[in-house]
């Protein structure tokens, strides 16, 4: 199985190339605030504008749910796309409108078209046939950027694959699947892992499958209280997710059977209220007080993971330490965001992935410390836990 990327095709000139991007932006009072997504997909436009061929686009912005949200409208990203490109970009308010398919058609050579909010419709989340038939009908070649939505099986990512028969990856796609599976399943050792975040139920999959490939698994975040309350420890009122103690169990168990070494945190920040505290402490793992919860991993962890990422070869990283948002309880993330920084300055590859660990990385202003920051979320997660990507699927060729 092979996916043809859009430098293995050569015939642009007078078509019309339907791009599907992920322009899911974080604004704030209708003003973008972080463009990472938009000016990631820019090499792709510019390669296909610069053979000749005019271009359509089209996103999805938040979670309207198949209806008209003003505020969640893509025209900001239309204005901010003409100011990066430097030339003037077309806007379709009502995607279902024929009269907005021969508006597109009709467009001289170099074109450039952005549809609104594709989850405006209900047909998008849904998967839906018709709809994706009609998102078909604005191109001529179909082109997949958004790999963050690809684990999705949405009509302008899945359904949209029966209308072409030309269906290739952009540049950014083909750089998530290379990344992602070349380091990911053939790795330069020693390969290295660092999951955190909040959660351990939206990263079983990605646990369960690097188990298998790492040399080393360190867990931080608010998903250690779950494994720590598997243990036994007391956690206070830390979170943890009572139901998926015993997939901790197991995960602990697996981990002691295979070459993996699994580390978590031995001591912590802890703090009486997250929002506004009045009590903030540096405590071992087994001394978290009843009333007080973990936000942050403290300085023996720190150093414990530092010592075991030196010399990696690969390193993940996928969620971050504890609250980073909050400057009493970033340290831990930023300590292990300078740990890969300084091991992917020695060689490592470095791949991080999910919205927190970006958001840190930026937060921090190290993003462009890393190897490949990837812009999938859950996307990522699945491609690693090994599930099927609808949106990628469509694009394998035999």
């Amino acid at each position: 199985m092979e996916i043809l990327s859009i430098d293995k095709y050569g015939n642009y000139k007078d078509k019309i190339v339907l791009i599907r991007c992920d322009y899911n932006v974080p604004m704030q009072n209708e003003k973008i605030t972080d463009d990472t997504r938009i000016v990631k997909s820019l090499d792709t436009l510019r390669y296909i504008l610069e053979r000749g061929a005019s271009i359509v686009l089209m996103s999805h912005l938040g979670k309207p749910k198949g209806k008209k949200v003003k505020k969640l409208s893509l025209l900001p990203v239309k204005k901010h796309l003409e100011k990066l490109l430097g030339k003037k970009v077309g806007f379709i308010e009502d995607i279902t409108d024929e009269s907005s398919i021969k508006e597109v058609k009709s467009k001289n050579n170099g074109a450039i078209t952005l549809l609104e909010n594709l989850r405006f419709y209900p047909g998008e989340e849904n998967d839906d046939e018709s709809f994706a038939k009609i998102l078909s009908q604005y191109g001529d070649i179909y082109v997949n950027e958004a790999f963050s939505v690809s684990h999705r099986k949405h009509a302008s990512v899945h359904a949209i694959g029966k209308f072409f028969d030309l269906k290739l990856a952009g540049f950014l796609m083909e750089k998530e699947i290379e990344y992602l599976k070349k380091y990911i399943d053939d790795p330069k050792r020693p390969f290295a892992a660092v999951i955190g975040g909040a959660k351990i139920s939206s990263k079983i999959g990605v646990l369960m499958n690097l188990i298998e490939k790492v040399d080393i698994l360190l867990i931080g975040g608010g998903m250690a209280f779950t494994f720590l309350k598997a243990e036994g420890y007391e956690i206070g009122r830390s979170v943890f997710e009572e139901d998926k103690l015993p997939m901790a169990m197991d995960i602990m168990k697996y981990a002691g059977k295979s070459e993996g070494m699994l580390l978590l945190p031995v001591d912590a920040i802890i703090a009486d209220d997250m929002e506004e505290p009045k009590q903030i402490k540096k405590v071992a793992i087994n001394k978290i007080p009843e009333d007080m919860l973990g936000l942050d991993i403290g300085p023996k962890t720190e150093e414990k993971f530092k010592s075991a990422l030196i010399g990696a070869k690969t390193i993940l990283w996928n969620g971050p330490m504890g609250v980073f948002e909050k400057e009493e309880f970033s340290h831990g993330t930023l300590e292990i965001a300078e740990d890969i920084a300084k091991e992917t300055a020695k060689g490592a590859v470095s791949i991080l992935g999910g919205g927190d660990t970006i958001s840190a990385i930026n937060h921090f202003g190290m993003y462009d410390k890393f190897t490949h920051v990837s812009t999938g979320g859950g996307a990522s997660l699945d491609f690693m836990g090994g599930k099927e990507m609808p949106g990628i699927e469509i694009l394998k060729v035999c």
